[in-house]
C-alpha cells in the first residue's frame, strides 16, 4: 500500500518529453536542471493529473511507466516509456517485460538507473463496460508490471488505472483515499501542476489519435479515387524516366521545383482557425496531379535527401505542411508510398524540436514500409536522444555543394547506405536476423516494367504494381503496428 502522505515524486520542467509513439516502446531520456520550478506530487490524484504533462500528450489505450530517481532524498521523475495495451491478455506478460526492461536498461545506459517506478494503465470502456470494469479487467496487467519491476529491483510505488474520467489505485485499498468507485479526474488545466506547466510554456497537445489524423489518408472515397487515378497516370510516364540516368536527373529537378512552388503557395495562404481547418486548407491548395508527381518523385532516394534540406528556418513550416498533405494523399494501393513523406515530416519535426510529432511520423512511416531504412535510423536516433545537428550539417553541406541528382543506381528505395542515413544512430544497416530484405521497387502503374536488376542495373522483366510488389510475389511485412508498437507496444515503433 502506498503511503500517500509522503512525497512520491516531483515534477520538473526539463523532465517533460515531447513524445511517445503509438505502438512502439517510447522511451526518452530526461535529466533536468535542479534549479527549475518544482511541484511536489503526493497523492494518486496529483499523479494522475501529471500524466499528460509527463508525456506531452494525453495517452489512449496505453501502458505508461515513469521512472523515479533519487535527488537530495526526494524522488524525481526520470525517463518515461509508453506501450499500447495488447488486446490479447496472453500478450500482457511479454508486453510488461518488454516495457520494463526497455526503460530500465535505457536509463542505465544514460547513467540514471531508476530507483522506483510509477505505472499507469489508460483505457476507455468498451461497449457495456464501466470504468471500474476496465480497472478490474486490467488488474492482472498491473500485477505483471509490478512483478517485472520487482525482478529488476525497482519497486512500483504507485500503479493507477485511468478510465472514463476517473482513476483507481492498484496499490492502495483504503476507502478513505481510494474508494472502490474511483475518484473523478480534475478538470484539465485546473491543477497546480497545470498552472506550473503553463507558466513554463509547456503545452499538452491532445491525443496521439488527433496527431496521427493529420498524416493519415482522408476517408473521402471520391477524392481517394481521383488521387489514385492521378498516381496511376503519373507513374505511367515517370517510372520509365526515373529508371533512365538522364531522365532521373530531370525528374528530380521537376520534383523539387514543384515542391518549392507548392511550399510558396502554402506559406502565402491566409491563416485559418483550428488544426482541421488548416489541414483542409492545405489539401485544397495541392492538386491531385501535383501530389502524384511529388509522391512518386520522392520515392527516389537522392531526391528525397535533397528535399530533407528544407528542415529549418522559414522553409521548415511550409515543408512540414507539404509532407503532411502528401502523406494524406497516399491511400489505397499507394499506401506504402507514404513512407517517404512521413519520414520527411518526422525529420523536419525532429530538426525543429518537436519530438512528439517526429516519433509519431517516423513510426507511421515504418507502418507504411517496415523496411524503410531512413525512417528506422531517424526513429532510433530520436528515441536515443541524439542531437539532430550532425544530420543537419550533412544536409547543409550537400546543399552548398550541390546534390548529385543523376549519378548512382536509380533504386529509389529509401534504403541506400548514404552518409545521411548512417549518421543518426550509426547502427548496423543490415536487416535483423530472420528477416529478408525486400527489394522495394519504384512506384509504377500495373504493366510497367522495372528495368533495374539488383547490383547490376541491367534490364529485368519483372512486372511491378502500384504498391511496388512483383506479381506472384507476396509482400513481406505489414503495417508496423506491433505492440503499436501499440502493440506496437509502447506507443511502442520506428
Amino acid at each position: 500500500m502506498t503511503n500517500h502522505s509522503e512525497t512520491t515524486g516531483s515534477f520538473e520542467n526539463g523532465d517533460i518529453p515531447d513524445a511517445a509513439e503509438p505502438g512502439r516502446a517510447d522511451t526518452a531520456p530526461h535529466e533536468s536542471p535542479g534549479d527549475e520550478q518544482q511541484v511536489t506530487l503526493r497523492t494518486p490524484a496529483e499523479l494522475a493529473d501529471a500524466l499528460p504533462y509527463l508525456l506531452g500528450y494525453r495517452p489512449e489505450d496505453s501502458i505508461v511507466l515513469a521512472a523515479l530517481r533519487d535527488r537530495d532524498g526526494r524522488g524525481r521523475f526520470g525517463g518515461r516509456a509508453r506501450l499500447g495495451i495488447p488486446a490479447n491478455p496472453d500478450d500482457w506478460a511479454g508486453a510488461a517485460g518488454q516495457l520494463v526492461h526497455g526503460l530500465v536498461t535505457g536509463s542505465e545506459r544514460r547513467g540514471v538507473r531508476p530507483e522506483q517506478m510509477v505505472a499507469y494503465l489508460c483505457q476507455e470502456p468498451g461497449p457495456g463496460e464501466t470504468g471500474r470494469d476496465v480497472m478490474e479487467r486490467l488488474r492482472p496487467l498491473a500485477q505483471k508490471l509490478r512483478v517485472e519491476c520487482g525482478a529488476l529491483d525497482v519497486p512500483v510505488v504507485e500503479a493507477l488505472c485511468i478510465s472514463a474520467g476517473r482513476f483507481w489505485s492498484y496499490c492502495c485499498d483504503e476507502e478513505a483515499c481510494c474508494p472502490a468507485e474511483g475518484l473523478p479526474m480534475g478538470l484539465p488545466g485546473t491543477s497546480v501542476l497545470a498552472a506550473a506547466a503553463t507558466y513554463a510554456g509547456i503545452q499538452v497537445r491532445g491525443s496521439l489519435r488527433e496527431l496521427r489524423a493529420r498524416m493519415l489518408p482522408r476517408e473521402d472515397a471520391a477524392a481517394a479515387g481521383e488521387q489514385a487515378a492521378a498516381l496511376d497516370a503519373a507513374a505511367a510516364t515517370l517510372v520509365s524516366r526515373i529508371l533512365d540516368a538522364d531522365g532521373r536527373a530531370e525528374v528530380a529537378e521537376e520534383t523539387l521545383d514543384t515542391a518549392e512552388r507548392v511550399m510558396r503557395r502554402l506559406a502565402g495562404a491566409p491563416p485559418v482557425s483550428g488544426v482541421p481547418a488548416e489541414d483542409l486548407r492545405d489539401d485544397h491548395l495541392l492538386g491531385h496531379e501535383e501530389a502524384a508527381v511529388l509522391i512518386l518523385g520522392l520515392q527516389d532516394r537522392t531526391t528525397r535527401d535533397r528535399a530533407a534540406a528544407w528542415m529549418e528556418g522559414e522553409e521548415a513550416a511550409p515543408a512540414m505542411r507539404l509532407w503532411r498533405a502528401l502523406a494524406r494523399r497516399c491511400a489505397g494501393p499507394y499506401a506504402e508510398h507514404a513512407a517517404a513523406p512521413l519520414t520527411l515530416a518526422g525529420w523536419v519535426a525532429w530538426s525543429t524540436g518537436d519530438e512528439l510529432e517526429a516519433r509519431e511520423a517516423l513510426a507511421m512511416a515504418l507502418g507504411a514500409d517496415p523496411d524503410y531504412l531512413f525512417a528506422r535510423l531517424l526513429h532510433q536516433a530520436c528515441n536515443e536522444g541524439l542531437d539532430p545537428e550532425s544530420i543537419r550539417r550533412c544536409l547543409r553541406e550537400g546543399r552548398k555543394g550541390g546534390a548529385d541528382a543523376g549519378g548512382g543506381a536509380p533504386d529509389g528505395d529509401g534504403r541506400g547506405d548514404t552518409p545521411t542515413e548512417r549518421k543518426p544512430a550509426e547502427p548496423s544497416s543490415s536487416v535483423p536476423a530472420g528477416r529478408r530484405r525486400r527489394s522495394r521497387t519504384l512506384p509504377a502503374a500495373r504493366g510497367v516494367r522495372r528495368r533495374t536488376r539488383a547490383h547490376t542495373h541491367e534490364p529485368s522483366p519483372a512486372i511491378v504494381g502500384p504498391r511496388g510488389t512483383r506479381r506472384g510475389e507476396r509482400r513481406a511485412g505489414g503495417a508496423a503496428s506491433a505492440p503499436e508498437a501499440g502493440g506496437r507496444g509502447p506507443s511502442s515503433r520506428a
